[in-house]
């Protein structure tokens, strides 16, 4: 018998102890696969909607809070005529409930601003002025609340009509109500106040010159702060709280496959104790029990670690058509992310191996004369 069947043997000698080992398994790298890869969306969508916005440069106020904070919309032409500022908006951007749908992108946009140009109309039109009590739907948003153009939409205390359906090019954008800022302002109390300002680049400008250029901002702007777009969510204080608790719960998860999957090589080594007194009596050494302990762990993680990843793919497509997550993020499932996962599922194997393994080394060949 060689050294992978009498592995692929141990496995088989308890086929349900051995399945439910791996659904331990299974369930925390799911878990790491789907907390990991919304976490990881979360960042790669908000950076295609400004991308699709052209925005180069963004000027906000999160710094350390978990929200872009007001700041006074009077900065903007603070910066508006820096070299190598080629144009600006004025954005205030809320995370807001609107009538059936608890959670939604509600953005107000300067009028005339470049952040409407990505805007492409699918059915009726834009608003026709600032101070029209107009919105335009991104198409996901208005599949989530049902809504078509002509259609009211109750925004706090006001009735906005719905006079045209967009694409933006991208997932955020198509998750968002979108209005003029002022009208905005107007309904939230905010009267001169936004939280964001999308800045784009003159052509051609490198990296070292941008990055001069969001130091700039910042001096100029000390009440917000200036980023390359996509960066100001990555280091936010909110992206790192939710990446925290992602891996924080992901790892949680995985120490119960730990502890299964020892149980299961304990109980393993007992069981088969005479058989590895016999092995080392026929004159295997220690070392190679080991190694066949270790073995049989590994494998349980791999294929806990497969099944795990198949099983979180299935829950984050369930998850992001929910009603509270369609059109807010596009979760991010690299083939890294997998291979990552199912090199832990491996490692949590064997390490949780290295007991028993130890335990089964201590055995004397002595041991296989008692019955």
């Amino acid at each position: 018998m060689t050294f992978l069947a009498v592995i692929a043997r141990g496995l088989l000698r308890r086929p349900v102890r051995t399945g439910l080992t791996l659904v331990g398994i299974s369930i925390g790298i799911a878990a790491v696969v789907a907390l990991v890869g919304m976490s990881r969306g979360f960042v790669s969508s908000w950076t295609a909607g400004m991308k699709s916005r052209g925005t180069d440069i963004v000027v906000h106020s999160m710094r350390t809070s978990l929200a872009p904070r007001p700041f006074p919309a009077a900065a903007q032409g603070r910066i508006a005529h820096l070299p190598g500022v080629a144009a600006t908006c004025g954005i205030l951007v809320e995370l807001m409930s609107v009538e059936n749908s608890e959670m939604m992108i509600v953005s107000g946009r300067e009028w005339g601003g470049f952040s409407w140009g990505n805007l492409k109309v699918l059915s009726g039109r834009m608003p026709t002025d600032a101070a029209e009590r107009a919105v335009v739907l991104g198409k996901t948003a208005a599949d989530v609340m049902g809504k078509k153009v002509g259609d009211k939409l109750q925004m706090e205390t006001e009735e906005l009509t719905v006079v045209g359906i967009a694409d933006g090019g991208a997932l955020v954008e198509n998750g968002s109500v979108i209005l003029s800022m002022s009208l905005l302002q107007e309904i939230m109390g905010n009267q001169g106040q936004i939280n964001a300002i999308d800045v784009r680049v003159t052509p051609g400008m490198d990296e070292a010159a941008i990055r001069r250029l969001c130091d700039e901002i910042s001096r100029l702007i000390p009440e917000a702060r200036g980023q390359v777009a996509g960066e100001h969510i990555r280091e936010s204080q909110s992206y790192r709280m939710i990446n925290a608790m992602s891996w924080g719960t992901s790892l949680l998860a995985v120490l119960v496959g730990v502890l299964g999957v020892m149980n299961t090589m304990l109980m393993t080594v007992f069981e088969r104790k005479q058989e590895i007194c016999i092995l080392l009596a026929l004159g295997w050494k220690r070392s190679r029990i080991i190694r066949m302990i270790l073995w049989e762990s590994a494998m349980l993680g791999f294929f806990g670690g497969i099944v795990g990843v198949a099983l979180g793919v299935a829950g984050v497509n369930v998850m992001k058509n929910m009603p509270a997550i369609r059109g807010l993020l596009e979760p991010e499932l690299s083939v890294g992310l997998m291979i990552t996962s199912v090199l832990i599922a491996v490692a949590v194997g064997v390490v949780s191996g290295l007991y028993p393994a130890w335990r089964s080394s201590r055995l004397t060949p002595s041991l296989a004369l008692q019955g």
